[in-house]
């Protein structure tokens, strides 16, 4: 067992366990686990500023148990930033979220066995208002080609509605396609349109892509799922690991990416997403500044219908 002390900035982060195999058969400890957020904060943070987590904890590595955990514990030192907001179908209860604003954070947290890292798709102060608009594209069976396929076809409906698309491979089984909205609107008017998105995506594939949530009902087809743009659902964020063997990571990537057939969700691990980030960059390195107004999509939605 081996405990050490970081200095990161003005933080003291403690360390205890370093040792402890969290990824066993790939030879992957917590003292491993501190380092890869540590080096990948530059690329992470950006995206969890501010952005109320839950932590999808492995104290005794990805063989055993885990658990998600919402609620900031009383043990977490003062200085990591916190968000109450009132909990998703009783507002009356509040929870206390941890926010991932800093690299020292990053290393507290990952030495309490924090593998995954989950965000919501809104901001503090503005938890109410979402700043990104998500299709969570998983395969029907293992054809991820037809993933890509519909990462394709909605990526194209967002540019059709002035929206900027941006891709990411989740690290687990599919595809988020994403787009950055100005935190203007709350949730449900940002749903109604991903909603109506969905149905009509559904209507011109309808051999291919589905919005009914009935598994038994699809038919095979891809599930166009935009729930997670509901006030309160979270989604992995970009560069956090999976509790995964191999330990892959939910990578950002290219549009034109969506075009290789070789293109896999746990194509990027640990291993070798460094190597990938020195020769290509970070695809969302951009993604806040294009941020553009859901109403500008309701709007060239409408006059699609009308077509």
């Amino acid at each position: 067992m081996t405990d050490a002390r970081l200095r990161i900035g003005r933080r003291r982060v403690e360390l205890s366990n370093t040792d402890k195999p969290l990824f066993p058969d790939d030879g992957i400890s917590k003292g491993d686990l501190i380092d890869y957020y540590r080096r990948v904060a530059d690329y992470l943070l950006p995206h969890a500023e501010n952005r109320p987590l839950t932590l999808h904890r492995f104290p005794d590595g990805i063989g055993a148990d885990g658990f998600y955990q919402q609620q900031a514990s009383d043990y977490f030192p003062d200085w990591i930033a916190r968000c109450e907001t009132p909990r998703a179908g009783d507002p009356r209860k509040r929870v206390v979220h941890v926010l991932a604003n800093d690299e020292a954070t990053l290393a507290y947290l990952a030495n309490q066995a924090t593998i995954a890292l989950h965000g919501w798709s809104a901001r503090a102060p503005k938890i109410d208002r979402p700043d990104q608009l998500v299709f969570d594209l998983d395969p029907a069976g293992g054809d991820f080609g037809a993933v890509r396929r519909a990462g394709r076809r909605v990526a194209e409906l967002m540019q059709s509605l002035g929206m900027n698309p941006y891709a990411m491979t989740t690290g687990s089984r599919g595809l988020h396609v994403v787009a950055p909205l100005r935190a203007d609107e709350e949730f449900d008017a940002v749903r109604a349109v991903a909603r109506d998105m969905a149905a009509r995506l559904a209507a011109r594939h309808a051999d291919q892509l589905t919005v009914e949530q009935r598994k038994n009902k699809r038919g095979g087809r891809l599930y166009l799922d935009m729930s997670r743009n509901a006030y309160g659902q979270t989604r992995v964020l970009p560069y956090s690991l999976r509790a995964l063997p191999g330990a892959p990571v939910a990578t950002p990537i290219a549009l034109a990416e969506l075009e290789d057939s070789n293109l896999d969700p746990r194509k990027w691990r640990v291993d070798n997403l460094f190597r990938r980030l020195a020769q290509t960059g970070d695809p969302w390195a951009d993604f806040r500044r294009r941020a553009t107004k859901i109403d500008t999509a309701r709007r060239a939605l409408a006059k699609l219908a009308r077509k």
